[in-house]
């Protein structure tokens, strides 16, 4: 996926009506009358707009039957943007987490012999 293509997603997962809708979709395909029932405040043109927004991000696709128009998520393009966005942080993660590890596992000194340790350096 280019990234033209990655922008296309990012900016069609930036709306919050967007983002509902594919939510919607995550539990199976529905119709375009489903799909502005899932937006009550934002009228039906508006819901259309948003879903070809969606469409060319390729992150829905059509399926017409008839006068029926079904409306399907496609999740790979978010499987794309989501796994490069998040492979690229993975790594400083992962190594943070394993340096926390470390530490956390070290031998933990007495306080007597961290507080002897500290006389003997005031001493001298």
């Amino acid at each position: 996926m280019s990234g033209s293509d990655q922008d296309i997603v990012w900016k069609a997962l930036s709306d919050p009506v967007r983002r509902r809708i594919v939510d919607g979709l995550k539990q199976g395909p529905l119709t375009t009358g489903d799909v502005v029932a899932l937006c009550p405040k934002t009228c039906r043109t508006n819901v259309m707009k948003h879903l070809e927004m969606l469409v060319k991000a390729d992150l829905v696709r059509v399926r017409r039957e008839g006068r029926v128009r079904w409306n399907h998520l496609n999740p790979e393009p978010l499987d794309a943007v989501c796994g490069r966005w998040i492979d690229s942080h993975r790594v400083r993660l992962r190594s943070a987490l394993q340096r926390l590890k470390q530490i956390v596992e070290e031998p933990v000194e007495s306080a007597d012999s961290v507080s002897r340790q500290n006389e003997e350096a005031s001493r001298t």
